[in-house]
């Protein structure tokens, strides 16, 4: 629970680690100005938008405001997305498309896993809606068997008008 926790904290403030760490990457192993060129108009715009849209699905999700914490699942696609984008950020001449086009597969599967998820967990509340609209919808008497010509309203007056 705890490693579920801190992924849940961790997701806001990589939506500004990663892209800070494309441009030091570029910056330690010395890219060239094209590089710089991508990582400033390509790499961290596209990893910042993906980072938020991916944080806000997750977050979205009523289990995940609930415990505070992000599903086993979702450790195991940020892990993988992370680690992939950090990767990307060496610049290692022979991995860096093979890198880079997993980092993006990975951004895309984990997007449609936070949908999968918003998506089951919306289902099974309306589930749950319907049951609960269901069972309320029942007469009072039919419940509890009561008669019908029991009041259900209690009228306190606080004060009564004087007419004089």
């Amino acid at each position: 629970m705890d490693l579920r926790r801190l992924f849940f904290r961790w997701l806001l403030p990589a939506s500004l680690a990663l892209p800070a760490w494309m441009l030091i990457g570029w910056a330690i192993f010395g890219q060239s100005g094209w590089g710089l060129l991508w990582v400033l108009l390509m790499a961290i715009p596209g990893v910042l938008v993906t980072q938020l849209v991916l944080t806000l699905l997750t977050r979205s999700r009523p289990s995940v405001r609930a415990e505070r914490a992000v599903s086993w699942l979702d450790v195991a696609g940020f892990t993988v997305w992370h680690v992939l984008t950090v990767l990307v950020g060496f610049f290692i001449d022979g991995a860096f498309p093979w890198l880079l086009t997993g980092a993006i597969v990975a951004a895309v599967a984990l997007f449609w896993m936070q949908i999968w998820q918003l998506w089951k967990e919306a289902r099974d509340a309306g589930a749950r809606l319907r049951e609960t609209l269901t069972w309320s919808t029942i007469a009072p008497q039919q419940r509890t068997g009561r008669a019908r010509n029991e009041p259900d309203v209690v009228i306190i007056e606080e004060s009564r008008r004087r007419e004089f």
